[in-house]
C-alpha cells in the first residue's frame, strides 16, 4: 500500500509541473507570490493569512481543474462541438468566481491598510 500513495504523490507533483507550464497558472503564479509578499509586508494576522490562502487555494484548484478539463475536452472532442464549449465556458466561469471570490478576500484584507 505505502508504494501506491508515493506512486500517487509522484502522479499529482507530475500534474502540478504540467500546470506550472501553463500560461495562466504562471499569471497566477505571480499574484500569488504578491500576495503572500504584501501579507508578509503588512504583517496580516493569522486569520488574515487563513483567508488569503484560502481564496488563493480556492483559485489554483479552480484552475487546475479548468485546466485539466480542458485536456479533457479537447481529447473527447478534437472537433468544435457546441456541448463541449459549454464545459469550457462553466469551468472558465469556475475560474472567474474564485479570482472575484480572491480579489475580495484580498480587498478586504488589504484595503484599510492601503487607505
Amino acid at each position: 500500500m505505502p508504494s501506491k500513495a508515493l506512486a500517487a504523490a509522484r502522479y499529482a507533483v507530475r500534474g502540478i509541473g504540467f500546470m506550472l507550464a501553463e500560461r495562466n497558472v504562471q499569471v497566477l503564479s505571480a499574484f500569488t507570490v504578491a500576495a503572500v509578499a504584501a501579507g508578509a509586508w503588512f504583517s496580516i494576522s493569522a486569520l488574515e493569512w487563513c483567508a488569503l490562502i484560502g481564496a488563493a487555494t480556492a483559485v489554483w484548484v479552480a484552475e487546475g481543474l479548468n485546466t485539466a478539463l480542458e485536456r479533457l475536452t479537447d481529447l473527447a472532442s478534437p472537433d468544435f462541438h457546441p456541448l463541449a464549449g459549454k464545459a469550457k465556458d462553466i469551468a472558465a466561469g469556475a475560474v472567474l468566481l474564485a479570482v472575484i471570490g480572491a480579489v475580495s478576500t484580498a480587498l478586504v484584507v488589504f484595503g484599510p491598510r492601503l487607505l
